[in-house]
């Protein structure tokens, strides 16, 4: 048998475990009580919080867009354009597609002249330019919206006390765009132009909720709707809204806190293979150096780096949770 067709092979077999997998695994069975006793408690509480929750769960079921629509775009360039923006600085689309292209080009260029092997050139040279700025484009918008959500409960507090001392929302939110620092300021300051060129508020909160995608602002947004719609005290809500917030914020301490053992485990099991092929390469590189020129041993390292990312993404599944 030839090396394309023991690669098939490889990839056909791990293609039919991943479907077999992906059919006998179901629903996770505590989400789905969990899911249960949420439904039962909306539906037979007479809590006003609880009512005002189901509410607002409601209301953000009604307006959930597709992915796409979710990203305010309407093309796959339009949204790699807007994944730009929400990193907060100026990365131009082109400056993207260059980066990925010398990334990539590079990297073959690397791989073809240590092994002399296209295929195997070909396939880093994609995986890595691809790979890498995508990477640092998700790290860099995870760190922003980092920072929105820990000044994201100030901006409401500030909210609240502007509005018991009379101030209309409108200028409220003028003044958390000028006294919140980081990405919340920057944000309201945005709102505050749309709503300036004649947007109204909500279509203005609503165009920033679907560029952020972070149910936070998501809550504020719906929060403000159901107010318009149904009346009561604005300030007192949206108070109600930054204790939310911050208890929110405390659980996912606390969960990152209980987990951390466990993806330290994760991390070293997953890395530590890779640790130890470049320092036995460095060390003796005759002794791995078939791994980078005999076609044999070459399929063989692919089919163990997929069977270990598959390792790693199960591990990573594990150890993440969701609030």
């Amino acid at each position: 048998m030839s090396t394309p067709q023991i690669l098939l092979v490889a990839l056909g077999l791990t293609a039919l475990i991943a479907l077999v997998w992906m059919a006998l695994a179901g629903p996770n069975p505590t989400k789905e009580a969990a899911r249960r006793l949420e439904a039962l408690r909306d539906r037979h509480s007479e809590n006003t919080l609880d009512k005002v929750e189901a509410q607002m769960r409601k209301a953000l079921a009604a307006r959930r867009y597709k992915m796409h629509r979710l990203a305010g775009s309407e093309s796959r360039a339009a949204a790699l354009a807007l994944r730009l923006t929400r990193t907060g600085r100026p990365i131009t689309l082109q400056q993207y597609l260059y980066t990925s292209l010398g990334i990539g080009v590079g990297v073959a260029l690397l791989v073809l002249l240590k092994t002399g092997y296209p295929p195997l050139a070909l396939g880093l040279g994609v995986l890595f330019g691809a790979g890498i700025p995508h990477m640092a484009v998700g790290m860099m918008i995870k760190g922003r919206l980092n920072k929105f959500v820990a000044k994201f409960p100030d901006a409401i507090d500030l909210l609240v006390r502007g509005l018991r001392s009379g101030l209309p929302i409108a200028e409220t939110l003028s003044v958390v765009s000028h006294e919140i620092p980081g990405p919340v300021g920057e944000e309201f300051k945005l709102i505050c132009e749309r709503i300036k060129i004649g947007k109204s508020m909500e279509e203005s909160l609503q165009d920033t909720a679907d560029r952020l995608n972070m149910p936070e602002f998501s809550f504020f947004t719906i929060t403000l709707a159901i107010q318009r719609e149904t009346g009561g005290n604005l300030a007192e809500t949206l108070a109600n809204l930054g204790d939310v917030l911050r208890k929110r914020a405390q659980m996912k301490l606390k969960i990152k806190a209980m987990s951390s053992e466990s993806k330290a485990s994760a991390y070293i099991v997953g890395s530590l293979p890779f640790i130890v092929f470049g320092l036995v390469y460095w060390v003796s590189p005759n002794y791995l150096g078939g791994f980078f020129t005999d076609q044999r041993l070459i399929v063989a390292g692919m089919g163990g780096l997929l069977w270990m990312s598959i390792g790693v993404f199960i591990m990573a599944k594990m150890v993440n949770f969701e609030i």
